[in-house]
């Protein structure tokens, strides 16, 4: 069996290139396949291998004290899912071209998995707020799956969002706006986004659907979860669903 990993963490990077060749090497050297992107606000990674190496890349990368607390999605698949390594300094960990949602000096609230299992069971936030489930993916991902009865997006790119929240502005007042995505990079500078627009009572799915997946299960939850790897989409065991061609953006 092959280990899967995903992690991302937005920490100050003053010279990415060198972070880069850093990884890259660390990769060859275990037999790694996979995605890796750094930029000056982070690191967004997606690699698997047999668990020896990743589990070496790991300490690797965590022996760097910027990411000694990086969090680590695993999930296991039969085969390799990546067909080759790709280490690529990026302009952003995700593109999003809106300034200042980089979480550098302070998160988005977070919301724990079980306490978003907990309000998806009551219907409502702990003040009686009614509950929008926001999908910050784009409609390719959302049709594999999402949570019941959330709001998805018409979008194609991440960098269409504000546009599509700004036109269903007036669904979000009052509520409690959840946003959610893959492993919670794209929910995280959405959330940061959305209260700078003046939307309140905003939080994050923190560690997105795979860490919802991990501590609470299916519930909830219609479908799987699209993945960036040949996997396709994961269950709510982190199982894969199907085996193709993996998409080649993860914007």
């Amino acid at each position: 069996m092959i280990l899967n990993i995903a992690a991302y963490k937005f920490v100050t990077v003053d010279t990415p290139e060198s972070l880069a060749a850093h990884l890259q090497g660390l990769a060859e050297a275990h037999a790694l396949l996979g995605t890796v992107l750094v930029a000056s606000e982070g690191l967004n990674l997606f690699l698997a291998g047999p668990d020896p190496g990743i589990e070496a890349f790991v300490d690797g990368l965590r022996a760097d004290r910027r990411f000694a607390d990086i969090v680590i999605k695993r999930s296991r698949s039969a085969a390799q899912p990546f067909a080759k390594l790709k280490i690529k300094v990026k302009a952003e960990i995700i593109r999003f071209r809106q300034p200042g949602t980089a979480p550098l000096a302070g998160r988005a609230r977070a919301l724990a998995p079980i306490e978003l299992a907990r309000w998806i069971a009551q219907g409502s936030d702990d003040q009686g707020r009614r509950l929008v489930l926001l999908d910050t993916r784009n409609r390719q991902e959302v049709v594999h799956g999402s949570f019941a009865g959330a709001m998805s997006l018409p979008i194609d790119r991440f960098t269409e969002l504000p546009g599509a929240v700004s036109e269903r502005r007036e669904a979000l007042d009052g509520a409690a706006v959840v946003s959610f995505c893959t492993g919670g990079i794209r929910c995280e500078k959405a959330a940061l986004w959305m209260e700078a627009e003046g939307i309140t009572n905003v939080y994050q799915l923190d560690g997105g659907i795979l860490a919802y997946f991990e501590q609470v299960g299916g519930y909830g939850y219609d479908g799987g979860c699209f993945v960036f790897d040949e996997r396709v989409a994961l269950d709510s065991e982190l199982k894969p669903l199907a085996s193709a061609q993996a998409a080649e953006t993860i914007d």
